[in-house]
């Protein structure tokens, strides 16, 4: 389903162009936004539903006005930042991971964006999620839910731990393409846990996929991403 099918089927709803800006402290690297957050910042402002696929076609810009388009487009001015598209088939995720059985953090000592606003260990408001490398090569990580924690929170929560399962000391990657699916929101306070799973290497990306389950070990949400070498 293509996005434009998407908007006519929402409910009663009148489709306009928008403005939304991705705040500084919302940043991956240093001068641009996370990709999950923004992607799921970008699905959620759309108000999209069900399993959604965006594709980043520039580093996100921070602090600035980008336009959502009706046919699925995010712009600054009239460069293209991303594209947003329905799913058909929700992507699926790894088993859960017991994080207690998984090496340390390999951020702590060698990080490519100390300050990520979902894995840096230098952002004190982040979401300061560290995913460790279990024993099968997959990646865990607990994760106590913060107040106010929306779609586009989860979007970004579920980036990172994909991505350590496949960055290694002095080869950095960024997220280029993710698609979720969530079917219940975490409450604030909850200890969930983050699986990410690395399920191929082509050339210069990088494919995972992730998973984040409940205190209950239910599965909340999924995501499958491609990422890119920089």
């Amino acid at each position: 389903m293509h996005f434009r099918d998407l908007q006519r089927k929402a409910r009663a709803r009148v489709w306009q162009a928008q403005t939304v800006i991705v705040a500084a402290r919302f940043n991956g690297p240093p001068t641009s936004g996370n990709g999950g957050y923004t992607a799921g910042l970008f699905a959620t402002e759309a108000g999209a539903g069900g399993p959604m696929t965006v594709t980043l076609r520039q580093p996100p810009p921070l602090e600035t006005p980008l336009t959502i388009t009706p046919g699925g487009e995010l712009l600054d001015g009239d460069r293209l930042i991303a594209t947003i598209q329905a799913e058909p088939v929700q992507p699926t995720a790894p088993d859960w991971g017991d994080p207690t059985e998984a090496a340390a953090y390999a951020g702590f000592t060698d990080h490519p964006f100390p300050t990520c606003y979902v894995c840096g260990p230098a952002k004190s408001d982040g979401l300061r999620i560290f995913p460790g490398r279990l024993p099968d090569g997959r990646t865990a990580a607990n994760w106590t839910i913060p107040d106010q924690a929306g779609r586009e929170t989860v979007w970004a929560a579920l980036d990172c731990p994909g991505g350590w399962a496949i960055i290694a000391p002095g080869r950095p990657y960024v997220l280029g393409r993710i698609t979720v699916a969530i079917d219940a929101l975490p409450n604030p306070g909850d200890d969930c846990v983050i699986v990410g799973e690395c399920t191929g290497v082509e050339g210069r990306k990088g494919f995972v996929r992730t998973g984040l389950f409940g205190p209950d070990r239910r599965l909340l949400a999924a995501a499958s991403a491609t990422w890119i070498t920089v």
